[in-house]
């Protein structure tokens, strides 16, 4: 499963009801960060979720509202006693920030890495989590992230005694490994079951609306996508900022057949995006408005029913 907690919502600065946009994953005893401005240690310490277990940070883009809390985050991962290495991720151009902002944190108990990702890009994170990055439209390099926790294929542990396999080498054919058994190749095919569905979360931020994107939240059993500006009328000025109006991220919802979409990243005057609401629900209506320590479990299909505390009626 994936555990998933909103760290903020907003865009920009942080405001007096709203920490920056922000979100927490974990999976597998891995925890993952994507994106820290201005005082996300503050909203990560009030969620309750340990520092400690932190793989990587994952950044979408060099802006100060998702970048400048970076510093902070670091004390705070040392400062809960973190030694194993911790890697940064984050499109082209994001090292000398990180650089630069490593200055006023020089010593850390563990070593800190940064990778630069490109379009298309695949990376194996801990805990099986496979992350995909995608190129968006804004005014500097800026990346849009799906998340997959894929499902192995359940072993059909019948069908191996019915052919007489070997019990010391189930594991090798649970791995996707063929073996010999008295001079008979069995392949994994032979004794494991259909593919079965995992589970994928994609974070979608500061962009226009791309060709791109529905394709690449496909199937999302959660979407968090930026809703800068509430209503049609804000397209233009979403248009000229490299932002995007509620209609718009519920309409790359709809076109992607994503279960949920859970709406960030509003602007400093947008006050009640819930006086939004129902615009974007005409367009998808499985969507809520994203607040701090909104938090979700996403189980594997037909395993055990969702946790989330905020369902669709209630909003």
């Amino acid at each position: 499963m994936i555990d998933v907690c909103l760290l903020g919502t907003g865009g920009m600065m942080p405001m007096p009801d709203r920490w920056l946009s922000s979100l927490l994953l974990r999976t597998g005893g891995h925890t993952f960060l994507i994106d820290c401005g201005e005082g996300t240690q503050i909203s990560w310490k009030m969620s309750g979720w340990g520092f400690n277990q932190t793989d990587a940070i994952i950044l979408t883009h060099r802006h100060a509202d998702h970048t400048a809390g970076l510093p902070g985050i670091l004390y705070s991962l040392a400062h809960a006693m973190r030694t194993d290495p911790v890697t940064i991720y984050g499109p082209i151009g994001i090292t000398p920030l990180v650089n630069a902002l490593r200055v006023v944190v020089p010593r850390l108990p563990f070593e800190l890495s940064v990778v630069e990702l490109f379009n298309g890009d695949v990376v194996q994170l801990p805990g099986g989590l496979e992350m995909r990055a995608l190129e968006v439209s804004h005014h500097v390099p800026c990346l849009a992230y799906s998340f997959q926790l894929k499902r192995t294929r359940e072993f059909q542990r019948d069908i191996a005694e019915a052919k007489n396999i070997p019990v010391h080498y189930w594991s090798a054919l649970k791995e996707g490994q063929g073996v010999e058994v008295d001079g008979k190749t069995i392949l994994p095919d032979d004794v494991l079951g259909p593919p079965r569905p995992g589970i994928k979360v994609s974070f979608v931020t500061d962009t226009r609306p791309t060709s791109e994107l529905p394709e690449f939240v496909r199937g999302s059993d959660l979407l968090i996508c930026e809703g800068m500006y509430g209503s049609e009328e804000e397209r233009s000025r979403a248009d000229e900022r490299g932002h995007m109006v509620f209609p718009e991220s519920a309409e790359i919802a709809r076109r992607g057949e994503v279960k949920k979409l859970w709406l960030t990243h509003f602007s400093p005057a947008l006050q009640n995006p819930r006086e939004h609401l129902e615009a974007a629900r005409f367009v998808f209506p499985q969507t809520c408005i994203g607040v701090a320590h909104k938090t979700l479990t996403i189980p594997f299909p037909d395993t055990e029913s969702s946790d989330d505390p905020d369902h669709i009626e209630q909003e």
